[in-house]
């Protein structure tokens, strides 16, 4: 498959007080193939979003390197930020505070377009009305402000966004983790839909194990910041090898009540670890079962152990 995006030892660091830095993503090294759904999952706070705004462009990375198409993108310089946000779009998680609420619909979806000098005025109304089509609203839908419309019909102005100014790949920020559950099968669907009939690329952030499945070509699971696994989807739930992805799908609900009282789930002991100025070793070290002496003093790097199988872990040494 052809390379889309490559990171190449990317971190992220936030500087919260003297002497104090938190490490939101650290040293990842991550291609993205055109075309492909790639999900991001992890606990709360491990770095997924950060991850996601670093890929778009809305954070410059701290350390290492991104290129696009073969071509290194320095965010920090004006003109490679705004040729890259033309390529690169995202929706966000938050369907109601992603909207502003003084632009009618039509200017929301029209902006981009706008920015990039895209069409005239009549042909981005046109676009519009396309657009909104395309994620099941309706043309009349233009003239009103967001705080007319559900989370879910505001999620889809969201994708349509997004979708404006025909972008190649865009960052889905857990778009339906603030929606209702008989609305986000529709939201799944409908991008899916969306990157079948237009061969974009998606990067798909979440945290529900069972869609991140249903949508995603391969799962990168990351923990504090760290990515300690990546594979194709179905290699991830049939040989899942790190110790907290392990976990991470034990922990999913299985809907058969028989089933789900045998699994045993074995609930993760101890604390997550502060990400501001982390100690040396693997950082899921304090709250795994078969840690190793090595493990608290040597971090683990990525490295195939299966074609196309990727783990961080000092197990695989063994």
């Amino acid at each position: 498959m052809e390379k889309l995006i490559s990171l190449e030892n990317v971190s992220k660091h936030f500087h919260v007080g003297k002497n104090r830095t938190l490490v939101a993503v650290n040293d990842i090294t991550l291609d993205i193939y055109k075309g492909e759904t790639l999900g991001v999952v992890g606990e709360s706070g491990c770095g997924k979003s950060t991850l996601g705004r670093v890929v778009m462009g809305i954070y410059p990375a701290t350390k290492g390197k991104m290129t696009y198409n073969g071509k290194v993108v320095n965010i920090k310089k004006t003109k490679d930020r705004y040729e890259y946000a033309k390529k690169a779009q995202i929706i966000f998680q938050d369907p109601y505070a992603s909207l502003n609420p003084r632009m009618t619909v039509g200017s929301i979806i029209a902006e981009g377009m706008e920015i990039h000098n895209m069409y005239d005025k009549k042909k981005r109304m046109e676009r519009v009305y396309e657009l909104l089509e395309t994620v099941g609203l309706n043309k009349e839908h233009a003239n009103r402000f967001p705080h007319e419309f559900s989370g879910g019909q505001r999620q889809r102005i969201g994708i349509a966004r997004a979708l404006a100014i025909e972008p190649e790949f865009i960052v889905c920020d857990e778009p339906i983790s603030a929606l209702d559950v008989s609305i986000q099968s529709q939201i799944i669907n409908l991008l899916k839909e969306i990157q079948e009939k237009n061969g974009f690329t998606y990067m798909f952030i979440a945290h529900d194990l069972n869609i991140v499945k249903y949508i995603s070509d391969r799962i990168a699971v990351m923990y504090l910041g760290n990515l300690v696994e990546l594979a194709s989807s179905d290699e991830i739930y049939e040989h899942t090898l790190h110790p907290y992805s392990q976990a991470l799908l034990a922990a999913v609900p299985i809907p058969d009540p028989d089933k789900e009282a045998q699994k045993g789930i074995k609930v993760l002991e101890g604390d997550v670890p502060s990400p501001i100025n982390p100690k040396p070793g693997c950082p899921f070290a304090n709250r795994c079962s078969k840690v190793m002496d090595c493990c608290r003093t040597e971090s683990p790097k990525l490295k195939e152990v299966r074609p196309g199988h990727f783990v961080a872990c000092h197990l695989m040494d063994q």
